[in-house]
């Protein structure tokens, strides 16, 4: 096996992460008909608040099912995305997001505290995403409040 390197642009390296992010939009089915997976380099790495880092497309199917199987919708706002390129293969994405998840709603700003504000760091090389770590509240639903004093006085706002 021969080790390749293709030289890519901040630009290309943000096209594969928009399509990856697409794709969960669209259940995990990228905008040529294939899987979400297929995205991935085969031994990169998803890391998911609470449920861990996933190594390798076999784990990562299995983080990406675990986590979808609570959505019953998700909507990314492409339009409101803030990009960080690091000149090299590291980029950040900050965006924001409405769905359902399976105890209910959720959209970024309702409530302010609530679910939907996320951050991606990837890096991205030979067009396929080696590695990604999501940083957002898994709380979809809002449900977790009992254990957070600063949320005890403020209402739910849904």
């Amino acid at each position: 096996m021969a080790l390749t390197r293709q030289t890519m642009t901040d630009e290309q390296r943000k096209s594969v992460a928009v399509e990856y992010l697409k794709a969960f939009d669209n259940a995990g089915v990228t905008s040529g008909g294939g899987s979400i997976l297929e995205l991935f380099a085969t031994d990169a790495q998803v890391y998911f608040p609470k449920w861990g880092l996933a190594s390798g497309r076999d784990e990562i199917g299995r983080l990406f099912g675990d986590v979808g199987a609570t959505l019953k919708s998700i909507h990314h706002h492409f339009a409101h995305f803030n990009w960080i390129f690091s000149g090299g293969d590291l980029l950040v994405c900050e965006g924001t997001s409405h769905g359902e998840h399976r105890d209910g709603p959720w959209r970024a700003g309702v409530p302010a505290w609530g679910a939907g504000h996320w951050c991606d760091v990837f890096e991205i090389r030979d067009w396929q995403i080696q590695r990604c770590f999501i940083y957002l509240d898994p709380d979809y639903a809002g449900q977790d409040t009992g254990r957070y004093p600063w949320l005890a006085d403020k209402p739910n706002q849904r």
